[in-house]
């Protein structure tokens, strides 16, 4: 905006006449221009009355200057503010500013709450959110019952393209990781065993690692960020665009037709994928041991000789669990979800990070019951 060589400077002048507060403003209070004259002591309550004879043009700055005295010093009584005495287009720009709350902006320099109140918040954060996973888990469990019951209804194909997403599509990724573990594990074993010459104990190190904890573990936490986090976006996806309110109008239960065949597909699956992953690094470990000096034919007879039915079943056991735990995060999250694009992303986030916390707790659990029962 231009400044007039013959703009009057702004001027602003409080005073008190008879108990009334009175602003009187004059000149051309324009961005840029001569800094504002401020006479008189500002008081420390709202305006009764404005004198605007003398005031010229305007921008922006005379509402501004104006907007800090009222919002600093509003009526007691919660009243409107008097405009007594201002221009129609000044009055009018101040109503439409007061109209709308003001924003405070935290720029972090506000205290902290007491240490009990944020205690407080996150343990009902905490319950809330216990709350939420049992009743999920009821509905599930109840959506199983009916499946048992053979009145669940969903669609067979959806069983069965989910058993592909999680098995045949889910092989790739299970094989490299399984086969570059079962080399990790042959490579450190042989590391340290051949200081005592015992180095086809490396054998056994690597079968028994891996069918007892590492094939299911690993596997459960690829399907965590592969398989878990597909079921969150393909759901979230779903409520965002209201699919799953049209499925409850229609009459079908959300559970039941998008849940049910997850949970039953990866529950079918994980232990597949265990097997799967611990015969592939086992073969990783073969590999290795053969570079290092142990034949194959003695490396796969010690690995029949270390493993038991016992020891073999255990990590098949903990998948059945890994994978009901995978699937009941993911849908959870997802069916959880907002309803726009980041609350999408934000589920699937979280559907990953539950996932694998749940695998380590789960894993944690079973290894404290399988030392009690000695096994």
């Amino acid at each position: 905006m231009t400044i007039t060589t013959d703009a009057r400077p702004p001027r602003a002048r409080w005073r008190e006449e008879g108990g009334a507060t009175i602003l009187e403003l004059a000149g051309d209070w324009r961005r840029g221009g001569p800094e504002v004259e401020v006479n008189g002591a500002m008081p420390e309550k709202p305006v009764d009355r404005y004198e605007a004879g003398e005031l010229g043009a305007f921008d922006s700055t005379l509402p501004a200057f104006l907007l800090a005295h009222l919002r600093a010093y509003p009526r007691p009584d919660g009243g409107a503010n008097s405009f007594e005495g201002l221009p129609p287009n000044l009055r009018g720009l101040l109503e439409l500013a007061l109209a709308v709350p003001e924003e405070i902006v935290d720029n972090g320099a506000a205290k902290l709450a007491p240490f009990t109140v944020r205690l407080g918040k996150l343990s009902l954060k905490a319950w809330r959110s216990t709350v939420d996973v049992v009743e999920f888990v009821g509905q599930c469990s109840l959506s199983v019952g009916r499946f048992l019951r053979g009145r669940a209804r969903f669609r067979t194909a959806d069983l069965w393209l989910s058993v592909q997403e999680c098995g045949i599509e889910a092989l790739p990724i299970v094989t490299l990781i399984s086969f570059l573990i079962g080399m990790i594990l042959a490579f450190v074993g042989n590391a340290q065993l051949t200081n005592f010459g015992a180095n086809l104990l490396v054998a056994d190190l690597v079968s028994i690692a891996m069918v007892r904890e590492m094939g299911v573990v690993m596997t459960a936490i690829i399907m965590s960020g592969r398989t878990g986090a597909a079921f969150a976006a393909h759901i979230g996806s779903m409520k965002s665009n209201e699919e799953i309110d049209a499925l409850r109008t229609s009459g079908f239960d959300p559970f039941d037709f998008l849940v049910l065949p997850r949970l039953l597909a990866l529950v079918i699956m994980m232990p597949v994928l265990t097997v799967y992953s611990n015969i592939v690094g086992i073969l990783g470990g073969m590999m290795v041991g053969s570079f290092v000096g142990i034949p194959a034919v003695l490396f796969w007879n010690e690995t029949l000789l270390s493993i038991t039915i016992t020891t073999s079943s255990l990590g098949i056991i903990k998948s059945v669990f890994f994978g009901a735990a995978i699937a009941i995060s993911g849908c959870m999250q997802g069916m959880r979800a907002g309803r726009s694009s980041a609350a999408v992303g934000e589920a699937t986030t979280h559907a990953i990070v539950a996932a694998i916390t749940w695998v380590v707790v789960l894993d944690s659990a079973f290894a404290a019951v399988f030392t009690l029962l000695n096994i």
